[in-house]
């Protein structure tokens, strides 16, 4: 886990560089996959970082966890409430106000503002923008288009959500992050499983080319293939 928190680090750092940029800049929201990244983002750079925490109709525990995480590693962070924003924008946005806005409808559309926030930043002070996704949600398209999978680099895209958690224990991200169920926060009670129908163990499995049921193989293939537009560029005609 050494080796690897270190070729991580240097990997975001090399990628800043690269890009002619002076730093990173990225969500922590107290999840799993977004404590991790901060805290490499940390060993990456000793100055020119940034965390935000964009609480939106979000869980007060959440913000605490995330809080937590940036005292513990030395994190600056500010914090930018969306909730008036999301509910303006929302308003102006509806249509039919008999009509209901589906969560998904609602979920993605904090993401995308929280996107929209950290691109301020990154353009303000010349950084990259460090995504949390991980090999699991990118396999089966678990993250929002033009939301939270759209970023400049994603430092755990070649991690399992296992792998991510083992790299969390050695990072010593504490262990009510850890140990809590994994959530995109987008509104409240949601949790990755519920809403993916799947645990991330099936997932992990599947992927690492372990045997699983042919319900869950079925499902997870399922779900790349509607999601594959997510993970491509825009199509352009090939003529």
């Amino acid at each position: 886990m050494q080796q690897l928190a270190d070729k991580l680090a240097l990997w975001i750092k090399e990628k800043v560089s690269a890009a002619g940029l002076k730093g990173v800049v990225f969500g922590v929201s107290g999840g799993l996959d977004s404590s991790v990244v901060a805290v490499l983002c940390r060993r990456a750079f000793s100055n020119n970082i940034l965390g935000l925490l964009m609480p939106c109709d979000s869980c007060q525990e959440d913000e605490q966890h995330a809080l937590a995480v940036a005292r513990k590693f030395f994190i600056p962070t500010r914090t930018i409430v969306l909730d008036d924003i999301y509910d303006t924008l929302l308003e102006k946005l509806i249509i039919d106000k008999n009509q209901p806005i589906n969560q998904t409808t609602r979920g993605n559309l904090k993401a995308r503002l929280r996107m929209l926030t950290l691109y301020f930043y990154a353009n303000q002070f010349q950084y990259l923008v460090v995504g949390s996704g991980n090999r699991s949600e990118l396999a089966v398209g678990y993250f929002t288009k033009h939301g939270d999978g759209s970023v400049d680099i994603l430092p755990l895209g070649n991690l399992v959500k296992r792998q991510v958690r083992e790299l969390a224990a050695f990072l010593e991200i504490p262990q009510e992050i850890i140990k809590k169920p994994p959530s995109a926060g987008l509104w409240k009670g949601q949790t990755d499983q519920d809403e993916l129908g799947l645990s991330y163990d099936e997932i992990d499995a599947y992927i690492t080319g372990s045997k699983v049921p042919l319900t869950v193989k079925d499902k997870i293939e399922n779900m790349a293939t509607i999601s594959n537009h997510k993970r491509k560029s825009p199509p352009v005609p090939d003529f």
